[in-house]
């Protein structure tokens, strides 16, 4: 008996490594057993009916921030040009790196410390939660059954091969070597946040380094079952 192919939503949260894999699975929307559903960043977990499968690549939100900032810097370049918004344009004229900005946020001064606020609210995928993709623990751990992988950018090489098995396909479907491609920062932008840096950043994104965790724990398990309402698929504990 043929089975019907399944709808495959990949919820692209920025920063987080989606552009590479976006990239690496362009051609390979179809599968014998799925159809890929490939979303933009605006598409969150309640768009996707229920019922149907997700798959999400997460990113320690630390790491994420200074990723963010370094992006809209940018304004996305190389591989993209979109333009500052004014409150960019107004967070980068007051903060040069992500380290500074981070550090404001503890400043002696009220001033200071508003200016970071804004600037936090302000710059694109900075301002953005694990929330507003996922609605929280409670919705997301009620969509649990839905979940199809989650990866983490962290071990975005090894994650990607266990997704391209999980989804049947071959070896050669590899993530892009090209930065541009990939969507990498520029290796002389700087990032590197030091300890009072992370230590506000841990405070204000304290929900998302809780949802990353939790993605953490459950990660291994979700990643290890077979085909949702199919036996056609591989099924990775059987090895």
């Amino acid at each position: 008996m043929t089975t019907e192919p399944q709808d495959l939503h990949f919820l692209h949260v920025s920063k987080t490594g989606g552009t590479a894999v976006r990239e690496a699975l362009a051609d390979h929307h179809d599968g014998d057993n799925f159809r890929l559903v490939m979303h933009r960043h605006q598409v969150t977990l309640k768009s996707v009916a229920v019922g149907d499968a997700v798959v999400l690549f997460l990113r320690d939100p630390i790491t994420r921030f200074a990723s963010a900032f370094a992006s809209r810097q940018r304004r996305g370049q190389p591989r993209h040009n979109h333009p500052n918004t004014e409150a960019e344009v107004q967070a980068f004229a007051r903060f040069a790196t992500p380290n500074e900005l981070a550090n404001a946020l503890s400043s002696s001064t009220s001033a200071s410390r508003s200016d970071a606020e804004e600037a936090m609210r302000g710059i694109n995928h900075v301002r953005i939660h694990y929330a507003d993709w996922f609605h929280g623990h409670d919705y997301f751990l009620s969509r649990q059954d839905d979940l199809f992988f989650i990866g983490f950018q962290e071990s975005l090489a090894q994650d990607f091969d266990l997704l391209r098995t999980k989804l049947g396909l071959p070896t050669g479907v590899r993530l892009p070597q090209d930065p541009v491609a990939a969507h990498r920062r520029p290796a002389d932008q700087p990032h590197v946040l030091d300890a009072q840096a992370v230590h506000n950043l841990q405070s204000w994104y304290a929900d998302d380094l809780a949802f990353f965790q939790l993605c953490r724990s459950i990660s291994a398990d979700i990643n290890a079952r077979p085909w949702p309402n199919s036996s056609a698929g591989p099924n990775l504990l059987d090895g």
